[in-house]
């Protein structure tokens, strides 16, 4: 056995046990975090204290902070899901490569240790697909949510009761993630002693939901210049419906088109096995 299969065997066993102690602790439960409920009752001004290493990962690659944001992550977690999908992935190249190893087949180490690389920028690459992923199926049902909100806020307004008041009111009927993240904006609002539509409007630029900014735009006229936005919500509830309707039959039609596919080729098979007995007996007499 010589010293570059020896060394390729050290450096698999030692990534493999780290991948699994990295697993391991995250099994562990941890302490409450305090801090960043903290930081979203009253932000203050973000200090840069990540190590170097982490700063110069966050300046060489995008970071997709608006969806970190929906789905309630931070930066340092998302970091952190990518090196342990990469170390995952590097457990069965790691394997291969002390099999390579162990029964002397005449394979350069570069082979198996390139292919160990490009499963963990597979992996890394995997993880953030899927964040973005479970990103863009939060923001919809974001969206939706929120014709449920304005509804109801339209409803609060026209029984009476004052901007602010209308949209506490449509915060605390509904259950969910999304009118908790509401609530809580609005609950920071009235701590620091901020208008309701600021926060909401904040809120929908830090996550990207467009919906949440305009219902803060039509509460906002309604507070500052005491209009009447009845019929204003009822009627982007409507739009955001049909928008939703229309994208809906898209995505719909677009999966029936792929089923075209698979549909012709069953169709082919069939066609087969119904002449193959056929043309057999032709050509056999």
């Amino acid at each position: 056995m010589t010293n570059g299969y020896v060394t390729a065997m050290v450096i698999a066993g030692a990534m493999t046990g780290l991948g699994v102690f990295l697993l391991v602790v995250q099994l562990i439960p941890a302490p409450p975090a305090l801090g960043p409920a903290l930081r979203r009752l009253q932000p203050l001004t973000a200090t840069n204290t990540a190590p170097t290493g982490v700063n110069w990962l966050r300046r060489r690659f995008t970071v997709p902070h608006a969806d970190l944001r929906l789905l309630g992550r931070s930066t340092d977690q998302y970091f952190l899901t990518l090196g342990l999908s990469a170390l995952f992935c590097l457990i069965l190249p790691a394997l291969i490569t002390i099999a390579v190893a162990a029964l002397r087949v005449p394979i350069p180490v570069v082979i198996p240790a390139g292919g160990t690389v490009a499963a963990a920028l597979a992996g890394a690459a995997l993880a953030h697909r899927e964040v973005v992923a479970k990103a863009a199926v939060a923001r919809a049902e974001f969206g939706r949510a929120m014709c449920t909100y304005l509804d109801l806020a339209a409803h609060q307004v026209l029984g009476g009761h004052g901007p602010v008041e209308s949209l506490d009111r449509a915060a605390s009927v509904c259950h969910g993630w999304v009118f908790a993240r509401i609530r809580e904006a609005l609950l920071g609002a009235q701590l620091q002693l901020r208008p309701p539509w600021d926060e909401l409007k904040a809120l929908g630029r830090d996550i990207e939901v467009i919906e949440l900014g305009d219902l803060a735009d039509i509460m906002r006229t309604a507070g500052n210049e005491g209009a009447s936005v009845h019929q204003t919500l009822r009627a982007r509830a409507d739009s955001m419906r049909d928008r939703i309707r229309t994208e809906a039959l898209a995505q719909a039609e677009l999966r029936t088109n792929k089923l075209d596919i698979p549909a012709a080729a069953l169709i082919l098979v069939l066609l087969v096995l119904i002449g193959y007995p056929f043309m057999a007996r032709l050509f056999v007499r």
